[in-house]
């Protein structure tokens, strides 16, 4: 059996859209119904968008009303000249871009050809349908859910994969053994995008003051996500039980009990500096293949210098977040 699910958007647009054409049915206005249709495209998944489908919308349409005149009443209401109009019109719409109204002002060039008549009667009767449609949407649009806990419920779920994938990484530099799978990989990638998308969606309805904490913090875990990648393929080339592994292994252990604290992250890059000191103190490897593991293993060093770098940023956002 199919799931039926009504979403937030499309319960707004119901009620907006009876909003439009009850508001036009009262004023009697002709081609009332054409409210509707503008409601429904501006009614967008965030208070940003929507006002900028809105803003493009009623601009395209108030500029629609001057081509229709000096067209329509300059040559002749005939459909070669509905044509000719539109040759102009959407170029101009693409250079103000505001081509995102062309569809509704083009409804409003066809009424008023429909009248056969560009008369101040009939042109206040579009503007008021235009607005009333616009105003519908934008009222509708004044809410929007809370998006605060979906994103934290988001951040710990990021969080635990990420500290999850490094414990993993540790275990592997110890015993050979690969725990993870690709898909563990795979949807720890799919969640951090989903996690940022969210987040642009949340700083999008923020029109007065915005704070983008969860945008950055998003776009941060995902470079780091990117780092983790690298630094899992660099480790499936190394096979010898070399001494560093364990140096490094203990490093990651230490970094992932750091994972969840707000602790200033420059003591992980003061110890990561210790082993690297140490790691230099180990005598030259005997042979090439211990020699390439070496080389990875320092490879794998500078993608967690660069991995924790990120982290110190994201904690210096964190403070400025709760100082303001």
């Amino acid at each position: 059996m199919m799931k039926y699910k009504i979403g937030f958007r499309t319960i707004k647009t119901a009620a907006a859209v009876s909003i439009a054409i009850t508001i036009g049915q009262y004023f009697d206005l002709q081609f009332y119904v054409f409210s509707a249709i503008i409601t429904i495209l501006c009614v967008q998944t965030s208070k940003k968008k929507s006002l900028e489908s809105a803003s493009a919308r009623f601009m395209a349409c108030m500029l629609a009303i001057p081509f229709t005149y000096v067209f329509f009443e300059g040559i002749s209401f005939s459909p070669p000249v509905i044509g000719l109009l539109l040759l102009f019109f959407i170029p101009t719409t693409v250079f103000l871009k505001i081509n995102e109204g062309v569809v509704t002002s083009t409804v409003i060039i066809l009424h008023i050809y429909l009248t056969g008549q560009v008369s101040w009667s009939i042109v206040l009767n579009e503007i008021a349908l235009v607005l009333i449609g616009v105003g519908s949407a934008l009222l509708v649009n004044l809410y929007m859910p809370n998006l605060e806990r979906e994103l934290q419920k988001k951040q710990e779920e990021v969080e635990t994969n990420i500290q999850h994938i490094i414990s993993e990484i540790a275990e592997y530099l110890r015993t050979n053994q690969k725990l993870w799978t690709e898909q563990e990989i795979t949807d720890s990638v799919k969640g951090i995008r989903e996690a940022k998308s969210l987040a642009y969606r949340n700083l999008e309805n923020q029109l007065s003051k915005k704070d983008d904490y969860y945008y950055r913090y998003f776009t941060i875990r995902e470079k780091q996500m990117e780092i983790l990648e690298r630094l899992i393929l660099n480790m499936e080339h190394i096979h010898p039980m070399v001494e560093q592994r364990y140096l490094i292994a203990d490093f990651i252990e230490f970094v992932s009990s750091y994972f969840h604290s707000n602790t200033d992250k420059t003591i992980c890059l003061k110890k990561l500096k210790r082993v690297e000191e140490d790691f230099k103190k180990v005598p030259l490897p005997e042979t090439w293949e211990t020699f390439e593991a070496r080389a990875h293993l320092l490879l794998i060093v500078r993608e967690l210098e660069y991995y924790l770098s990120i982290t110190t940023k994201m904690n210096a956002s964190r403070k400025k977040m709760a100082y303001n």
